[in-house]
């Protein structure tokens, strides 16, 4: 008979691909270039008018903090700002809380650079300190810029408030909670005389626009003081908002190492293409873990890490979540269920839904880290294409509860309903929990936005993944799962159970013996006799101990179907050489 399906081949053959896509999004991933370090270096030249370096979030100041302890709980920028020429007039460094920045941001575009750079600072002149136009101000929120190679900042008068080895200090201190602070240089200049902005236009005092070196760190906690304080390797170089990442990635780190060399040997005594894939599955996610906690624990030494090792992270982690996304649908249809196989229009079906949305998936990576301006306060599920892909999860969910829906409908054994019906469920909590948390994100402070979608999104992850491990464990599936590795022949006529209720005539009087035993003889003998309808479920030909009983090889393989006499019922021939066909 020929197979209906798609077998062992085209499933390897289709992972092969599957895996140059991953190669190919990799290499597309390495192209992205976004600036989310807490030491910021570069050039800066002054006909770009505008550079914003950085948006940093500073902790909370702790009313018994005090600078130069250990347990100093301000915030810290520091650095160099060097030219390699000489400015007739400097230009500026400027670091603004939220309050101060948008208006000033906001107002950076205006076509005539005089007229832009006198709206930017018009509500700044009253606020911050001047030494020549606004003395009595306590705001410190300006640099002139650059300064002269080794001496310090000429706004700078006091070095002892400056950290060794650099030109200019700024210390945060928020008492009451903790915020963003945007750091940025603009090509303006104030006139001491009129205390009047202008733009600096190098055209009036060179050919060539002068350039700026920077070098500028962020930090939460005193730079002079990191080694007395036990918290400040976790926290010295991190934002506020990205503050105890490296110990959540630690704990998954540890929960997946253990986890995978388990399903790896699992995966080694049950062949089959679902523990297979699952197996892939949660390798990606392992190793996307892996590159994260290793991105992350050099930021936590130098506050740079590595950009690449974070893309390629992400990427990782988006094809495990979408490759499970298609173990619950396969598992949804009844594959490994209630059928050995699925047909080629279903696997067609699948694949023209499931890639759109792995490419949906990545189109929102790419735009969250180009697109989206990051002094805004969204996140990646506040824009269209995150709106898109939650929408589209969502629709995916309903196709789960279809197809789950469909082969629930087809199946009659109790126990593999009561499988099914706890896999649905917990399915569910693992499609919807994405919406629910996007939606109620949009109402929590972005202090605290990213750190909760990474826990909640990584912990369901993780406990999905313990969840179908749990499922899978040969010792286990056996009891629901038909887990029957590449051996799938003889067993075409299983299928065909699971497609559809099955009619098999037998007379009522004389198909059972008074034994309890199934009498061929008599059911063959009595055809003109009156019949009526049997429904069998896979499961009533799978069961051991019944009327008849499928024996189970070693390695998950099936054997013929026979009855308790020895008659073999999958060649279709009983007693006496008689065909059941």
């Amino acid at each position: 008979m020929q197979q209906k399906g798609i077998s062992m081949r085209t499933y390897s053959s289709g992972r092969q691909r599957w895996i140059g896509l991953v190669a190919i999004w990799m290499v597309m991933a390495g192209g992205l270039t976004t600036v989310k370090t807490a030491h910021l270096s570069g050039s800066f030249e002054v006909d770009e008018f505008f550079r914003f370096l950085h948006k940093f979030g500073f902790q909370k100041t702790e009313k018994h903090s005090q600078k130069d302890t250990e347990w100093d709980t301000f915030g810290y920028i520091y650095g160099n700002i060097t030219s390699r020429v000489n400015f007739t007039v400097p230009v500026t460094l400027a670091v603004l809380d939220k309050r101060s920045f948008l208006e000033y941001y906001a107002n950076r575009n205006d076509y005539d650079r005089d007229v832009a750079c006198q709206r930017m600072f018009e509500k700044l002149d009253k606020i911050v300190y001047s030494r020549a136009c606004n003395p009595h101000a306590e705001a410190d929120y300006l640099r002139r810029i650059p300064c002269e190679k080794g001496k310090l900042c000429v706004d700078e008068d006091t070095r002892e408030n400056v950290v060794p080895g650099s030109q200019f200090t700024f210390v945060i201190s928020d008492p009451n909670v903790p915020r963003f602070w945007y750091v940025s240089m603009v090509a303006c200049y104030q006139n001491v005389s009129t205390c009047q902005w202008h733009h600096y236009d190098y055209r009036k005092y060179c050919t060539e626009p002068p350039t700026i070196d920077f070098d500028i760190t962020l930090v939460n906690g005193n730079p002079n003081r990191q080694t007395l304080s036990f918290f400040n390797p976790l926290l010295f170089h991190f934002s506020f908002d990205r503050q105890n990442t490296l110990e959540m990635y630690l704990i998954f780190f540890v929960v997946y190492l253990l986890m995978v060399p388990l399903q790896i040997y699992a995966v080694r005594l049950q062949k089959h293409p679902v523990t297979r894939l699952f197996t892939v599955s949660l390798v990606l996610e392992f190793v996307s873990v892996c590159l994260l906690l290793t991105h992350t624990i050099r930021y936590a030494m130098n506050g740079v890490g590595n950009e690449k090792l974070a893309i390629m992270g992400d990427i990782f982690d988006i094809f495990s979540r979408t490759s499970f996304m298609l173990i619950l649908l396969l598992l949804a249809k009844g594959w490994a269920v209630t059928r050995l196989q699925i047909s080629v229009s279903s696997w067609i079906l699948l694949m023209v839904i499931w890639i759109p949305y792995c490419a949906i998936h990545v189109l929102l990576y790419i735009w969250n880290r180009t697109e989206v301006d990051i002094i805004s306060d969204i996140d990646e599920y506040q824009t269209w294409p995150g709106w898109l892909v939650l929408a589209c999860r969502s629709t995916m969910m309903l196709w789960f509860l279809w197809e789950l829906r469909t082969t629930m409908k087809y199946e009659h054994s109790s126990q593999k309903l009561d499988f099914l019906l706890h896999f649905g469920a917990s399915s569910l909590v693992w499609f919807i929990y994405l919406p629910i948390v996007a939606i109620i994100a949009v109402n929590v402070s972005p202090l605290w936005r990213y750190k909760l979608l990474l826990g909640i999104t990584n912990s369901a992850d993780c406990l999905a993944y313990c969840v179908m491990m749990g499922l899978l464990w040969p010792n286990r599936a056996g009891q629901y799962l038909l887990l029957t590795g590449s051996n799938f022949g003889g067993m075409d006529e299983l299928d065909e159970f699971n497609e559809a209720p099955h009619i098999v005539h037998r007379d009522s009087d004389t198909l059972h013996s008074s034994n309890g035993d199934l009498a061929v003889d008599d059911y063959l003998d009595n055809e003109d006799d009156e019949i009526e309808t049997l429904v069998l479920s896979t499961d009533d030909l799978l069961h051991t101990g019944n009327s008849y009983s499928v024996g189970s090889g070693s390695g998950g393989g099936s054997k013929p179907l026979t009855l308790h006499n020895g008659s073999a019922m999958n060649g279709g021939l009983g007693k006496g050489g008689r065909s059941f066909d």
